[in-house]
Order: structure tokens, then C-alpha cells, then sequence
């Protein structure tokens, strides 16, 4: 009896034994999976975190790029698709960008990572991108807004700011600003100017220019009346840059792709005059005034700098710029007592420029001060 009792216990315990074996067997594989699921989310919430930076890497790509198209062979960049930052990685990135308005972009980002075919940890962004301050006219002295006189955009004068005209925009003087009907902030007595002068010279351009390391010839348009037609680029003339020693005038019906180069004043007498800039390149730079005569119509698509003013006789009938109209030492005159329409609309796409003042030395220039996000939505 005493040796069945004695393999009784014998047994019990080695069935304790088992179940605390099987128990702490449970115990360990339950550990194991919870590691390998906290393992798993952090890998996770690596990747996602990666994807979210790579997709703001590419709202800033595209940033980079709309502030600066003179990179980009069309207007602006509107997006790409399965670009890296990393050649050769599996992580990639598609921008899409929409134009809104002249110095807005809806800018979409999305990116991901590719594994077997497949792509996994998708991050997207949508933001709102505004150019600001993007100046659309600069007048170098005082400066009187007329009620003929519309401004799209924003405004710098070195001086003293007044008028009633609508300026869409901010304004930004070194003076005082009186202006009444302003859009934006009133920034009075400013010490440097929000963008920098353009600074083209007529020497650049008199005769020949560049293109990176490449001589090209000018038009010399010799007569004081520009022939009436159209006038396009050509291969020895790529940005179709004509040349005008003194005064000369457009009578009407002259449609000029490239830049009009004029070393004196320029005279606008008929209707239909259009000017407009080739890629990098400005529309029109004028030593001395622009003079809209009885009957004149001027359209400018780009950079307009303009040496002195701009007189406007009472029977002229229109001056559009869309682009950037810069006048170093005067304003626009005559423009109350006419009937004029003139706007003047900030397109900082058109206006942007990149020259070469000698071979293989490029200068660029903006009408644009900076750039923010006015928003960014994650999808």
C-alpha cells in the first residue's frame, strides 16, 4: 500500500510539473507575439513618419522650382512623377502642381515606398502655395495711383504713395502711403526695398548677347518707326531681341516675340502693339520714357524696365502688363485726366529672367520676395 501512495505523489508531481512547464510555454509564446506586433507598429510608425517627410521634401521641391523657373523650360514646373531624393532607393515621390492664380499653386505631394511590386506606406500633402511679396509695379519716385490704374499685385514705390486706384496687393513705400484703396498691408517708410532692381543694362544687348557660352547677333532696327508685321526669333536670334538706337515709335499692328531694346523714347501711336518675352528673357527695356499717344494700345507679357516714366496723352487708350513694370526714376503720368485703361498684373512666371552679361556668367532676377504655405492638408 505505502509503495502505491509513493507513485501516487510520484505522479502528481510530475503532472504539476507539466503544467507549469505548458503555463510558462503559453506565457513566453504570448510574449513573443506581443514583441512581434510592438516590433511590427514600430517599423510602421518609422515608415510612415519616413513617407510624411519625403512627401514635405516634395511640397519644398516644388517651392524651390516655382520660385525659381528660370530651371524649368516651360511657364512653371507642373510637377513630375517617381522622383528621389536617393537615386536607386525604394522610395519615391509624385508632385502635381495646379496654377490658381498668378502667384498662387495648389501643390499635391504623395509619397511612397516600393516593395515587390507593390507600394506601401503612402503619405500625400496638399498645400496652397502664395508667392509674397511679389511686386507687380515699382516706381522710383513719388508715385500717383490714378483711378485708370489697376494693380495686381504688389507695389514699391521710393517715395510717396497716393492715388486712388486699386492696388490688389501690398504696398510697400519709402515714404508715406495715402493711397486709399489698398487690398493688403500699408508698409510705410521701409529701409530696403522688397525685391531687388533688375539691373539690365542696354550695352547687353546692343549688339550681341549670350546664351550660357553662346554669341548671338541682335536686330538693329534702324528706322524711327517700327515696321508694322510680326516678328518672331529666329536661330541666330534665339530670344528675338530687336535693337533701336533713339527714338522710335510703334505705330500699330507690331506684335514683337523676344525683347524690344529701345536707347531713347518709345512712342505708342496705334492700336494692337503686343510684346511678348521669350523664356528667361524681358519684353521691353526703355532707356528714357514710354509716351502712349491719341489712339495708343501697348500689351507687355513679361519684364517691362523703363529708364524714366511712362506719359499717358488724354486720348490713349490702353496699357496691359502682365508680368513685372519697373520704372527707375518716375511714375505714370497723365493717366488721371485720360481715359486710359491701364493694369498692370503681377506674373512673376513671365517676368522672371536669367541673362548673360558674359559668356558662361548668368544673372538671375525675380520680381518675387519669398514664398509661404497657407495651408497643408494631409490626405
Amino acid at each position: 500500500m505505502k509503495s502505491i501512495k509513493r507513485k501516487n505523489r510520484e505522479g502528481v508531481a510530475l503532472l504539476v510539473v507539466l503544467f507549469i512547464v505548458m503555463a510558462i510555454t503559453i506565457l513566453s509564446l504570448g510574449f513573443l507575439s506581443q514583441s512581434d506586433i510592438e516590433l511590427a507598429c514600430g517599423e510602421n510608425m518609422i515608415l510612415r513618419t519616413q513617407m510624411d517627410y519625403l512627401a514635405e521634401s516634395g511640397l519644398e521641391h516644388a517651392r524651390g522650382l516655382i520660385l525659381n523657373p528660370q530651371d524649368i523650360g516651360s511657364e512653371y514646373w507642373t510637377g513630375a512623377e517617381t522622383l528621389q531624393i536617393v537615386s536607386g532607393g525604394n522610395d519615391y515621390y509624385d508632385v502635381n502642381v495646379v496654377k490658381l492664380a498668378e502667384c498662387n499653386y495648389q501643390i499635391t505631394s504623395a509619397a511612397y515606398r516600393e516593395k515587390n511590386g507593390e507600394r506601401v506606406g503612402r503619405s500625400s500633402l496638399t498645400a496652397e502655395l502664395r508667392l509674397d511679396p511679389s511686386i507687380a509695379f515699382w516706381g522710383g519716385g513719388d508715385t500717383a495711383i490714378s483711378q485708370r490704374i489697376t494693380i495686381n499685385g504688389d507695389i514699391y514705390c521710393n517715395g510717396h504713395l497716393s492715388g486712388s486706384g486699386q492696388i490688389g496687393g501690398d504696398a510697400f513705400a519709402s515714404g508715406s502711403i495715402t493711397a486709399s484703396d489698398i487690398a493688403g498691408k500699408k508698409n510705410e517708410a521701409v529701409i530696403e526695398a522688397p525685391v531687388s532692381w533688375p539691373g539690365l543694362g542696354l550695352g547687353d544687348f546692343s549688339s550681341t548677347y549670350y546664351i550660357r557660352s553662346t554669341l548671338y547677333s541682335t536686330y538693329i532696327e534702324d528706322s524711327n518707326v517700327h515696321p508694322v508685321g510680326n516678328f518672331i526669333p529666329s536661330a541666330g536670334n534665339p530670344a528675338g531681341v530687336r535693337y533701336c538706337s533713339g527714338e522710335v515709335e510703334l505705330p500699330g499692328n507690331v506684335n514683337i516675340e523676344g525683347t524690344l531694346v529701345v536707347n531713347g523714347n518709345l512712342r505708342i501711336s496705334g492700336v494692337n502693339n503686343v510684346i511678348s518675352a521669350t523664356k528667361n528673357f524681358p519684353a521691353l527695356l526703355v532707356s528714357g520714357d514710354i509716351i502712349i499717344e491719341d489712339g495708343g494700345i501697348l500689351v507687355v507679357r513679361g519684364l517691362a524696365q523703363i529708364g524714366h516714366k511712362i506719359v499717358v496723352r488724354a486720348g490713349a487708350l490702353n496699357l496691359d502688363i502682365d508680368g513685372a513694370l519697373f520704372i527707375a526714376n518716375g511714375g505714370i503720368e497723365g493717366s488721371a485726366s485720360s481715359s486710359i485703361s491701364i493694369d498692370i498684373t503681377a506674373a512673376p512666371a513671365i517676368a522672371s529672367i536669367q541673362t548673360w552679361p558674359v559668356a558662361g556668367n548668368c544673372v538671375r532676377w525675380t520680381p518675387v520676395g519669398g514664398a509661404f504655405f497657407k495651408s497643408i492638408a494631409r490626405q
